[in-house]
C-alpha cells in the first residue's frame, strides 16, 4: 500500500476559557522538514511535538500551526504599586530640580507610564496539554487518512504506467526478429553487389553472428521485466518506499536507454520513446510517494 506525502488535518481543542485550533499541512520533501507556529506558552512542548510528528508522519514538508481563541478570561492585570511609587518620587525630584510645579492629576499621569500594569504569568498545566495533545493526534490522523486516499490514487496511476511499459516491451518482439533478418539481408546484398570480390562464407557467418549478438536486446528485456516486477512488489510493502521506488525507476530507465541504443530499427525506437514517456510520468508521481 502506498501513502502520499500530501496531506491535511484539522482539529479543535475546547478548554474552559479558550478554543485551540490545530492545522497540519504536508507536502512532498526529501526528508522530514517541520515548520511550526505555536503560542509562546506552549513552546516548552515543541521538541516533544517535533519528535512525535517525525515518528508518525516520517517524511515531508510539514506546516504545523496552533491558533488560540480566548473565549473568556479573568482579569489578571494588576497595578504595580512599587513602580507607581518610584515614578511619583522621580517626578517630584525632577520638579524640584527644574523648579516647576508638581502635576495636579497624578493618577492619570502615572497610569499612562510604562510597566505600571503587571500581569500574572500564565503557566501550562499538564491537564490542558493532554487535551491539546488529543487534538494534535486527531489532526495527525487526518493527515494520515488524507495521505492514504492520495496514495490509493498514486497506486492506480503507477500500476497503469508499469503495465503500459510491459505491453510496450512485449511489442518489441516481432520487430526484433524482423530487424535481425533485415540486417542479415542488407549485409549479404552489399557483398553480392561487389563484383569480382570473393569472401569466405564461413568467416562471414562468424562475423555476422558477432555483429547480431552486439545488437541482441534479450538481456536488457529480461532485466527490464525483472525491474518492473520489483517495482510492483515494492509498492505492496507497507513501509515508506518512496525513495526505493525512485531508485528502481532509475534502473528501469537505464535498461530502456540501453534498449534504445541497440535499436537500429525505426519501430523499435518509437516503442522506446513511448517507454521513456511512461517512465517520466512514473518518476513525477514517485516524488509524491511517502
Amino acid at each position: 500500500m502506498l501513502y502520499s506525502m500530501t496531506g491535511y488535518g484539522k482539529s479543535t481543542a475546547e478548554l474552559p476559557n479558550k478554543k485551540i485550533s490545530i492545522e497540519i499541512r504536508s507536502l512532498n520533501s526529501k526528508q522530514f522538514d517541520l515548520f511550526t507556529r505555536i503560542p509562546l506558552i506552549y513552546k516548552e512542548k515543541e521538541m516533544a511535538l517535533r519528535n512525535d510528528l517525525s515518528r508518525q508522519l516520517e517524511r515531508g514538508k510539514i506546516d504545523f500551526s496552533m491558533n488560540v481563541e480566548i473565549i473568556s478570561k479573568d482579569v489578571s492585570s494588576k497595578i504595580d504599586h512599587d513602580v507607581v511609587s518610584q515614578y511619583q518620587k522621580e517626578i517630584k525630584n525632577l520638579a524640584v530640580e527644574l523648579g516647576i510645579p508638581e502635576p495636579q492629576d497624578w493618577f492619570s499621569i502615572l497610569m499612562r507610564l510604562p510597566d505600571v500594569m503587571k500581569q500574572d504569568t500564565e503557566e501550562l498545566s499538564e491537564t490542558e496539554w493532554e487535551i491539546i495533545q488529543k487534538a494534535i493526534d486527531e489532526a495527525v490522523q487526518g493527515v494520515v487518512n488524507f495521505r492514504q486516499q492520495e496514495g490509493a490514487m498514486l497506486d492506480r496511476v503507477l500500476r497503469e504506467k508499469i503495465r503500459n511499459i510491459r505491453n510496450l516491451l512485449d511489442a518489441v518482439d516481432p520487430f526484433e526478429a524482423e530487424r535481425v533478418e533485415k540486417v542479415k539481408s542488407r549485409l549479404i546484398d552489399s557483398l553480392n553487389s561487389l563484383e569480382g570480390v570473393e569472401y569466405d562464407k564461413n568467416r562471414f557467418e562468424q562475423e555476422l553472428i558477432y555483429y547480431i549478438e552486439k545488437l541482441d536486446v534479450n538481456e536488457e528485456k529480461t532485466r527490464l521485466a525483472h525491474h518492473l516486477d520489483y517495482f510492483e512488489e515494492t509498492m505492496n510493502d507497507r513501509q515508506s518506499q518512496g525513495k526505493k521506488l525512485g531508485f528502481i525507476a532509475q534502473e528501469i530507465g537505464r535498461e530502456i536507454n540501453t534498449l534504445g541504443s541497440k535499436s537500429n530499427q525505426s519501430e523499435m525506437q518509437r516503442i522506446v520513446v513511448r517507454m521513456k514517456d511512461e517512465l517520466e510520468q512514473i518518476k513525477e508521481q514517485v516524488l509524491n510517494v511517502l
